[in-house]
């Protein structure tokens, strides 16, 4: 529940932040006008999301078992990949998205094809990142657990962050969103470490990786996974009780490669040239 809770946390703000930033915008120059275009734009991008969720469940009940072990391996890598690149990208554009977010509002504005419809294309695709990551997320999470708790903690998740989302707006509430999202990030890298050891799981069962299947530690008779804390260590790490080599590799060099990545100083922005007198 824990994990649903906090990427939808995360996804939802992030994708309130941009909303609220394209309003405060169009608030701020005297357009108020176009705000419904706004919610337009976000209601499409919700329901791209929820019809590709919707899609994704259909095919895979319909695929064989093998053929659905690979099905849940390609969505939990989809989802590795959405999510990583996720955490990076708002590391590097926390600084430059209220800016970036007003250029492409102007450029909407200035389209010839008529402002409205370009501005509904901007939300949307803005916002239909933030779902279909999301979407790919928890299909991942579906799959290893199929208890009524991840649900309930996605759409909490998103209540939250709507509520977040709207106090931002407003200027109520006060958050640092750069320690936010170097928190959340680290955490993100622990699950999606997991996911991806998930996945190489999936494809031994679907026959498609074999190799290194040796059995690192038997912990089944001190933490199994039915126990409470081995089910939580499941639900947030991807724990197993019995982990193999190749499980072991996959997260370890995940987590070596992205968490120092990650926390790596930012470049500092180059200097300007100075004018001669």
């Amino acid at each position: 529940m824990l994990v649903p809770f906090l990427i939808m946390l995360r996804e939802g703000i992030e994708a309130a932040l941009i909303v609220g930033i394209i309003a405060g915008y169009l608030r701020q120059s005297g357009r108020q006008g176009l705000m419904p275009f706004i919610w337009v734009g976000v209601f499409l991008a919700i329901a791209l999301s929820l019809f590709a969720g919707a899609a994704l469940q259909l095919m895979a009940a319909e695929f064989p078992q093998k053929q659905q072990e690979l099905f849940e391996g390609v969505v939990g890598l989809i989802a590795v990949a959405m999510l990583t690149s996720m955490v990076f990208w708002m590391r590097g554009a926390a600084q430059s998205i209220k800016g970036n977010l007003q250029n492409s509002v102007d450029r909407a504005l200035l389209h010839q094809g008529g402002p409205a419809w370009a501005l509904i294309g901007v939300v949307f695709l803005a916002v239909a990142r933030e779902g279909l990551e999301s979407v790919f997320f928890l299909l991942a999470i579906f799959q290893q657990s199929h208890s009524w708790q991840a649900p309930v903690g996605a759409l909490l998740g998103t209540l939250v962050a709507v509520a977040i989302g709207y106090g931002l707006y407003l200027g109520g509430v006060r958050l640092d969103l750069r320690r936010f999202f170097r928190l959340t990030g680290l955490f993100i890298l622990l699950v999606a470490a997991g996911l991806l050891a998930g996945v190489l799981r999936k494809f031994h069962e679907a026959g498609l990786w074999n190799h290194l299947q040796q059995v690192v530690v038997d912990l089944s008779g001190t933490l199994p996974l039915d126990s409470p804390l081995g089910a939580l260590l499941s639900g947030l790490f991807g724990y197993q009780e019995a982990p193999v080599v190749g499980e072991v590799i996959v997260y370890v060099g995940f987590l070596l490669v992205t968490v120092l990545l990650f926390l790596r100083p930012a470049a500092a922005p180059p200097a300007r040239p100075v004018a001669s007198a």
